[in-house]
């Protein structure tokens, strides 16, 4: 199964555990709307968690793919209130298949406003998921 896989499976399974499995320790998040990348598993799991809760609603579908030999572009779509957002996931993977880059891009701007502000209120609000197997991060 390579890295893509497990994301699908990840978006498919909404499985936090698969989630933070998948990334690697030393993993970047990049964000539309936050100007420096986010590093570390913890904050990429936070950022990719609150993510898809907002965003990985019935609507959201994966319209494009293009793939590489360590990564992908995925390209998605999804209607929040009334807003069509547009997007796409670049994903680098180390060769066992771990995340170690993940920058989202947004498109239009009404779209992003909405996101910064959806995406806020989920981060500022800690979930009640089950901590994962020997981390610390229950708070999340």
């Amino acid at each position: 199964m390579t890295g893509l896989d497990s994301w699908y499976g990840y978006m498919k399974s909404h499985d936090l555990k698969a989630l933070w499995e998948l990334l690697h320790p030393d993993a970047v998040f990049e964000s539309p709307v936050v100007h420096s990348p986010q590093r570390g598993r913890d904050i990429t799991f936070k950022y990719l968690s609150s993510a898809e809760k907002v965003l990985g609603g019935p609507g959201f579908t994966y319209v494009g793919e293009w793939r590489s030999e360590s990564g992908a572009v995925l390209e998605f779509k999804n209607v929040i209130d009334g807003i069509e957002i547009n997007g796409v996931d670049i994903i680098s993977f180390d060769p066992e298949g771990r995340i170690t880059h993940f920058k989202v891009m947004v498109r239009p701007l009404k779209a992003i406003n909405m996101l910064h502000r959806l995406m806020a209120e989920q981060l500022a609000y800690p979930t009640t998921s089950t901590p994962m197997p020997g981390d610390h991060h229950a708070d999340l």
